[in-house]
């Protein structure tokens, strides 16, 4: 009898360490699994292609890694080899290649490095593409005539459909051409603007700049400067083109009153310059005091650089998608736009799992 506990002593003492015992055991499962999910995250592999090097060492400076080691080279039949000079195993890897210089190398360059990741059993190869290739080829063009057009081919479709198949697992651009070439991809594109790099050129470096106009050198690039000169609380203009072959434009009228204004023209690329060009002597004309071009990606092919120096432009403005150094020094209107840090922040904000959404409308610092 003097070794039966109370039933209320023994409910009241046993309860609070059973359930402590409980908690304790609980806890250190949730730290463990805690423990295990942060040993399985990925490190960051930054590798750059051939394309645009300055460019990924640009981001990874801003990213405070190093490079990825990668050898490429051509065998004396002109095929491309990658070796991946470091371990990619169960790792996040970024590939930065532009579409620029030898585009068709560089594409290709492009996909045997995602494919040599991905076979390493990279856990994530996403492509860090600035300048998209092919992407002016994302229709069935009317160039040519009715019989004609029905054979062309949609070139970016096909790219889009090369980069799944090699294993991108996701795409990282900016300002494509055309907006619906995220819809060639079933795996996520985020696609970047050089929107808020351009507002923040603009409001440093035009001291008049409320007193500017912005147009759009082509009807397709409306939405473009509607959305610039929104941010600006200025009025816009846009010049429609007529086109009878590619590269060569017939005809130009001017939409908008331009008269004693700075005129800033804004486009996403420029190849051959014949567009911007026309463009300026007819903002000119038009009675336009000062004429700006600003452009995303500057290509400048052919003719490009000789028509910008006989132009009537203060000066051209592009980004860093496409290496500009060899374009500055033929060229002292050219001026550049260093967007590394968007990209970097991009590559930050995948990585970790945060939204890019940010990037939409901010330049990071």
């Amino acid at each position: 009898m003097d070794n039966t506990t109370d039933p209320s002593t023994s409910d009241g003492g046993a309860m609070p360490v059973i359930s402590t015992i409980r908690a304790k055991s609980l806890i250190r499962r949730e730290l463990e699994k805690s423990s295990v999910i942060q040993s399985r995250m990925p490190n960051i592999k930054v590798f750059s292609g051939t394309s645009h090097p300055d460019l990924a060492q640009r981001i990874v400076d801003r990213l405070g890694i190093d490079l990825g080691r990668v050898v490429t080279k051509k065998f004396s039949n002109l095929e491309t080899c990658v070796e991946i000079g470091e371990s990619v195993r169960g790792e996040d890897v970024y590939i930065v290649q532009s579409g620029s210089g030898e585009i068709n190398d560089n594409l290709m360059e492009l996909l045997i490095m995602i494919n040599a990741c991905k076979i390493a059993s990279a856990l994530r190869v996403t492509a860090v593409i600035p300048c998209f290739p092919y992407a002016r080829q994302d229709k069935k063009d009317k160039t040519g005539g009715e019989n004609q057009k029905s054979r062309a081919p949609i070139s970016a479709k096909l790219v889009a459909n090369m980069l799944s198949v090699a294993g991108a697992d996701h795409i990282i651009t900016m300002d494509l051409h055309a907006s619906q070439i995220q819809g060639f991809f079933d795996i996520p594109v985020d696609n970047l603007y050089a929107e808020p790099a351009v507002l923040k050129w603009i409001k440093e470096n035009i001291p008049e700049w409320r007193n500017s106009i912005i147009v759009s050198p082509d009807a397709g690039g409306a939405k473009r400067v509607t959305s610039i000169a929104d941010r600006l609380n200025v009025e816009f203009a846009l010049i429609h083109k007529e086109r009878k072959k590619a590269n060569e434009v017939s005809s130009m009228v001017l939409v908008g009153d331009v008269k004693d204004r700075i005129a800033i023209l804004v486009d996403d690329m420029a190849d051959t310059c014949g567009t911007i060009c026309h463009a300026a002597e007819k903002l000119m004309e038009a009675g336009a005091t000062k004429v700006y071009a600003i452009l995303t990606h500057g290509i400048f092919s052919g003719p490009a650089i000789s028509r910008i120096n006989n132009a009537c432009f203060e000066a051209v403005v592009v980004t860093n998608t496409i290496p500009q150094d060899g374009h500055m020094r033929d060229c002292p209107k050219i001026q550049m736009i260093d967007v590394s840090m968007m990209f970097a922040e991009a590559v930050r904000r995948t990585h970790n799992g945060e939204s890019v959404s940010y990037l939409f409308s901010n330049v990071p610092y």
